[in-house]
């Protein structure tokens, strides 16, 4: 199994190899190709193998790198694919003429500064954003744009049978085994990016009120995220009045401007009047961090985010940070996955949204839990089970979204936190023998960072006992080969499940 799986693994890497080195420009297939020799030796004999025992080798200053590191990547000559030719079908509040060919050079002359606010730009026809578009070409497309067009993703299908007060989050189980960590990406099912559920006006509430406790550790910018913010927050709302039209509309007068009608919450925003992160703030209940190419060297940093769901970290213990050092608590991040991530931040498409889950094991359902938390108790021993009773388990699932948005080239990764009391799965086929199997057999030091350790004295007799039931009950065969899930990150029968419980 293990053969075949590294087969498969290799022929998804050549393949997704092939396809990055053919959006390539022609310049930077040369520098590819320059530096392919020191990359083969690392392809055919493979990294060395890590574990929580043995750490990575370090590099003296009297030796020379390993043959099996990755080559050093020029990130700052690599630019995100344009999707120029989508502004000659956009329609614009002014008119301008659409050159559609840009050569690089002049954008990459004219780049914006990584701290410049766009509105505020000395030279808007020869300053550039990353996605070789005009500061003025972003000016003329006004507000609330058609991003539909310009990203290359449509506007979600209305769900019209839609019910706020019934309505269940889908059934995310992100279990995977035989257990790697990897970037774990799938390609974003598009008219579920912001997903809504009956705890809305419960979470909104919520969330506003970790602001008005937390400030900057919930909320907060820097100079250069203007544009990212902008257009992150005309996208969700974009998004919501057509995914639920029944409870979200914007109309536009010229006293007000555009203003968006919540009729769930009974309220409207009067967007000119409220910072983009205080408009999602106030009206979507998920979490959204901007992260922004520098110019000076090609990577993505972290520079405004609204995130009520953080555990361990804050956006103020994070804000302004690379991409790599965000991670850099996360097992084998720096091993096994930052080379890749920061390749991958680099290509990424606007067409190409992707989605992913994380989990962890939680007592009661904690949203927001800095550093010092109190309930960080719960976390640092094994409360006897005649004071945790398994009711108070959770299955804390974070359901994360990436895209990069069409104009200033930021990467958004947003996520909701999504919680489900462990006693769920006693109904749920093979869910109790693959979390069984991962938390008795996961590598430690993954384990370590999920810290399921405080309540596994408690779920783990369950689970052996459901996983007990539904073999005996004919649900799952006895002598199944424990994996991931065909349905992942469901489940089998998860839909009609799901559906009967909220009643559409």
């Amino acid at each position: 199994m293990l053969s075949k799986s590294y087969a498969l693994l290799t022929a998804i890497g050549l393949l997704v190899t092939i396809v990055a080195f053919v959006l390539l420009s022609k310049s930077e297939q040369r520098l590819v190709h320059n530096r392919l020799s020191s990359w083969i030796l690392f392809t055919s004999r493979g990294p060395r193998t890590a574990s929580s025992k043995t750490p990575p080798r370090s590099v003296s200053p009297d030796k020379k790198p390993p043959v099996n590191a990755p080559p050093s990547a020029d990130y700052k000559e690599i630019f995100p694919p344009w999707r120029r030719d989508s502004l000659s079908t956009v329609r614009s509040d002014k008119c301008i003429q659409v050159v559609n060919e840009i050569p690089e050079s002049l954008v990459r002359e004219g780049l914006v500064p990584f701290t410049a606010d766009f509105r505020t730009c000395k030279s808007p026809a020869t300053t550039y954003t990353p996605m070789g578009i005009s500061i003025s070409e972003v000016t003329s497309l006004g507000d609330f744009t058609d991003y539909a067009e310009l990203s290359g993703v449509p506007l979600p299908e209305p769900y019209l049978d839609f019910k706020i007060e019934s309505a269940l989050p889908r059934p995310y189980r992100p279990l995977r085994w035989g257990y790697h960590q990897t970037m774990s990406l799938n390609r974003l099912q598009t008219d579920w990016w912001l997903e809504l559920e009956h705890t809305y006006v419960e979470r909104i509430g919520e969330r506003k009120d970790l602001f008005d406790k937390n400030g900057t550790m919930v909320l907060d910018y820097l100079p250069g995220s203007e544009l990212g913010c902008k257009e992150v927050m005309e996208m969700a709302l974009q998004f919501l009045c057509a995914r639920y039209p029944q409870y979200f509309s914007l109309s536009y007068s010229k006293g007000q401007g555009h203003v968006f009608h919540n009729g769930i919450l009974h309220n409207r925003t009067i967007i000119k009047d409220m910072h983009p992160l205080h408009v999602l703030l106030e009206n979507v209940p998920e979490d959204f961090a901007v992260m922004i190419r520098n110019p000076d060297d090609g990577y993505y940093y972290f520079r405004a985010g609204v995130l009520c769901s953080s555990l361990g970290w804050s956006v103020k213990s994070k804000l302004g940070m690379q991409l790599k050092q965000i991670h850099s608590p996360i097992p084998d991040y720096k091993e096994k996955m930052e080379f890749s991530m920061d390749r991958y931040f680099s290509k990424l498409p606007t067409d190409r949204p992707i989605q992913r889950g994380s989990w962890g094991l939680e007592v009661d359902t904690p949203l927001f839990m800095p550093p010092g938390d109190p309930h960080e108790k719960y976390r640092e021993t094994q409360v006897p089970e005649t004071e945790l009773p398994l009711s108070r388990i959770h299955l804390r699932v974070d359901w994360q979204t990436l895209r990069r948005l069409p104009l200033s080239g930021a990467i958004i990764f947003n996520f909701k936190a999504l919680f489900t009391p462990v006693e769920d799965f006693r109904h749920e086929p093979y869910i109790p023998s693959l979390l069984l199997t991962i938390l008795q057999h996961g590598k430690p030091s993954i384990m370590a960072y999920k810290n399921t350790w405080h309540v596994e004295h408690v779920v783990i007799p369950a689970l052996q006992r459901w996983k007990k039931e539904q073999e005996e009950r004919g649900l799952v065969p006895e002598d199944w080969e424990v994996a991931t899930l065909q349905e992942s990150p469901f489940f089998p029968g998860w839909e009609e499940r799901w559906r009967g419980k909220q009643g559409f």
